[in-house]
């Protein structure tokens, strides 16, 4: 099983999406795979992280091995059995399409915590995080609305969301999932998670 979780701007819960998937699908042996990109404000962190690649490397990989405050420590903690962190230049993701393909093929199941990769794997499940809160909206997540499963709404008291740019019919034809932090992942989206086909049978 591959499960991608997305969203339409940073810091909008994705990590607290996939480590309550793993925590509530905790049998499934989990490998997860944080991805970041670097530079033109993709990275999540607000300061320098020195998540960018060596110089002269198209992409850095790095596994954890510990439960920590990381987002690749944190699905540790929620019960991945390895976790972790594959960093590239913005833009530049399908650079490390070979070793992202590798890690995939290494473990039954996968959680992946990223947008862009769709463009370069075929998801069972492509898991959508929205806030209505955030004005952000990434230009580049407009064209991966289509390609979601489903959708997860945050509940934080608004009911409309502040972007304009977005129809509302790119979410409203698809399975919805309301959640309300600090809880992000409910029964219901558990089970839709856990039952869900492979894609290649579909």
């Amino acid at each position: 099983m591959l499960v991608v979780v997305g969203g339409h701007s940073r810091k909008i819960g994705k990590t607290s999406v996939a480590a309550g998937l793993i925590r509530k699908l905790r049998g499934h042996r989990w490998t997860a795979v944080k991805i970041t990109q670097s530079g033109s404000h993709a990275c999540a962190r607000e300061a320098a992280c020195g998540c960018e690649p060596a110089p002269g490397e198209p992409f850095a990989l790095s596994e954890e091995y510990q439960p920590g405050p990381t987002d690749s420590g944190r699905f540790l903690a929620a019960g991945a059995e390895r976790s972790f962190w594959l960093r590239t230049s913005a833009g530049e993701l399908a650079r490390a399409a070979g070793v992202l393909q590798k890690l995939l093929k290494q473990s039954e199941n996968v959680i992946v915590e990223s947008t862009s990769v769709v463009d370069l794997v075929e998801p069972d499940t492509f898991l959508m995080v929205l806030d209505f809160s955030c004005d952000d909206f990434k230009p580049a997540s407009l064209r991966f609305l289509d390609r979601a499963d489903a959708f997860v709404l945050l509940d934080r008291g608004i009911n409309a969301p502040l972007w304009a740019e977005v129809a509302r019919g790119s979410w409203d034809t698809k399975p919805q999932f309301l959640v309300k932090p600090p809880r992000y992942v409910t029964a219901p989206m558990a089970e839709f998670v856990r039952s869900r086909p492979p894609r290649a049978s579909r």
